[in-house]
């Protein structure tokens, strides 16, 4: 199996989870689980991690109007994962950048 944590969530809403309640968000593998997710983020960013809530997001239509056609299709759908670190503890997910 390839990597568990695909890459870091960085919009306004889960950068202001961040700050105020300890709340990062990461796209994950679609297989898996919340141990496996907990076990990843805590190796990765040396962290001790308190709770794990998983969603699967589906992937939305689209609609691209060219020149001779109408394109239609649909996005990726993922997992996404909110995992809340203990207090006191932060991910700094800028230092990469």
């Amino acid at each position: 199996m390839g990597p568990i944590i695909i890459r870091p969530i960085v919009t306004e809403k889960m950068t202001a989870q961040g700050e105020k309640e300890n709340r990062y968000g990461f796209v994950v593998a679609p297989t898996s689980n919340k141990v496996q997710i907990k076990q990843a983020v805590e190796k990765e960013y040396s962290v001790t991690v308190t709770g794990v809530r998983t969603m699967i997001c589906g992937g939305k239509r689209r609609t691209r109007y060219t020149k001779n056609l109408i394109l239609r299709g649909r996005t990726s759908s993922y997992k996404k994962a909110i995992v809340t670190v203990q207090k006191g503890e932060a991910i700094d997910l800028y230092s990469s950048i």
